[in-house]
């Protein structure tokens, strides 16, 4: 996936040398590319760098992520092989940590942390979806539980982790109600997409929405500053900003910007083969 004048998917520079214990989340809705070409370099660059890896996915990303680290040039079968790439099952690992149906710490810390204990490696980097599934069956207080369990399992061991929500960012759960637990255990919210193009996008429908009043309700929004998230992207950070603070137009900016991303992306400057 080549990405033009749009912009990148992710920062290039967390996905090569991530922070040892950094904590990363992306959402994506029910275009997936986003997320596989982001967790395929994070996983690609942690194999060029003699990292251990560890995913616990659906059969179908699994698969979609090893074929993206093969497509970067990385040898997933081999480090496979050696145990240095290893692979688990979501729900099946899901089950194993769950106590009638509650995420359990003893358990969580036997079976991940031991996992991570036995790939041979000294840095380590993770890619968990157990926390979506979680969020999707709208058990999201379990879901939040868990994201902790990681974070006080990130203090006993160094990795970074990576993980995903099928949350759609113009959708009407992405608001501050529902996400802000969610960034606040997190160190940084990856774009969903294309990060200019969404801030493009979301410029234009405002202007179009707002016309005079846009430039006041700019600078409101840079004034907004949430000490308790960690990095999030700006286009993201004035979509929720403009569902906490003007609900009366937020649907209409936002569908507005939707229709507006939609066709940015299909640009020809834009290659997403």
């Amino acid at each position: 996936m080549t990405i033009g004048k749009w912009g990148i998917l992710a920062p290039m520079r967390m996905l090569v040398t991530p922070e040892p214990r950094g904590h990363f989340v992306q959402f994506c809705g029910a275009d997936d590319r986003y997320l596989i070409a982001n967790v395929g370099r994070f996983l690609f660059e942690g194999l060029q760098s003699g990292e251990g890896l560890v995913v616990i996915a659906t059969a179908e990303r699994r698969d979609a992520f090893v074929r993206e680290v093969a497509r970067l040039g990385g040898d997933p079968e081999a480090a496979m092989a050696d145990g240095r790439f290893q692979l688990y099952d979501r729900d099946k690992t899901l089950d194993q940590i769950c106590v009638a149906g509650q995420p359990n710490k003893a358990r969580f810390e036997t079976v991940v942390g031991g996992v991570l204990e036995n790939v041979p490696a000294e840095r380590i980097r993770a890619y968990g979806e157990m926390v979506g599934k979680l969020w999707s069956e709208n058990r999201r207080a379990e879901a939040i539980l868990l994201e902790q369990m990681w974070n006080e399992l990130q203090t006993k061991m160094s990795f970074s982790l990576f993980c995903s929500y099928a949350i759609d960012v113009f959708g009407e759960d992405f608001e501050l109600t529902h996400i802000d637990p969610v960034l606040c255990t997190h160190t940084h919210l990856f774009p969903g997409g294309l990060d200019r193009a969404l801030g493009k996008a979301l410029n234009s429908a405002m202007d179009e929405v707002l016309g005079e009043r846009v430039d006041s309700l700019r600078s409101l929004m840079k004034a907004n500053y949430r000490p308790a998230w960690g990095v999030v992207p700006r286009p993201e950070s004035m979509i929720l900003w403009l569902r906490n603070n003007l609900p009366d137009l937020a649907d209409a900016i936002i569908g507005r910007a939707r229709e507006h991303y939609d066709t940015i992306s299909k640009e020809p400057a834009w290659d997403p083969a």
